[in-house]
């Protein structure tokens, strides 16, 4: 069961570290109030999540295997493509930003979270897969898997908030293209095993 916490944790940091509105409300918030800004953008980020993962929990009692099956491999091909998607982004992806969503950071996180396309579409995809695969095990796995998933995004965007608050720059454009390549290669590969494990 710590697998899954360990997957939740690298599959949300290469979720977390893709360029979107919550990256750039964070930077934003992060230069007007400082390194705490990081953690309440995740709060209301994790605030929507809590309610995605408990209906996925609530609508396990009438999934069976051939649902599990179906996600597991819709899953396993969201993944490839967003492996796709983020290698592609990574070539001319940006640490700056200019401009950003004002207000409070809670609920900044939070709108940002349910007007992205990409966090609805990863939910209803590679979220939903793994908390389908953890309930396999049991809900306490499930359960590892999101939080390790919360682990990944506090730890991204409060070093976003700590690089972006200190006023300086200590990552550079070639660091972070670099990084999210390497993201891109660890989706497209998780990805193509996982789908391929449907039929093991």
């Amino acid at each position: 069961m710590i697998e899954l916490l360990a997957i939740g944790f690298l599959i949300g940091l290469t979720g977390a570290a893709v360029p979107g509105p919550m990256l750039f409300a964070t930077i934003e918030a992060s230069l007007r109030r400082g390194w705490t800004a990081g953690p309440l953008i995740v709060l209301g980020h994790a605030a929507v999540e809590v309610l995605i993962c408990g209906m996925i929990l609530l609508g396990f009692s009438i999934a069976n295997d051939t649902v599990f099956n179906a996600v597991s491999l819709v899953g396993g091909g969201a993944l490839i493509i967003f492996g796709l998607m983020t290698m592609r982004s990574s070539r001319n992806a940006t640490f700056d930003v200019n401009g950003g969503v004002t207000g409070s950071p809670v609920v900044a996180g939070a709108l940002t979270s349910v007007s992205n396309p990409y966090f609805l579409v990863w939910w209803l995809t590679i979220g939903n897969s793994m908390v389908m695969d953890g309930l396999k095990i049991s809900v306490v796995a499930a359960l590892l898997f999101i939080i390790g998933h919360w682990i990944a995004d506090m730890v991204w965007y409060v070093s976003v908030s700590i690089i972006s608050g200190s006023g300086g720059k200590l990552m550079s454009d070639r660091t972070y293209r670099t990084f999210l390549a390497g993201c891109g290669v660890f989706l497209l590969c998780f990805g193509a095993y996982y789908a391929a494990s449907t039929f093991m």
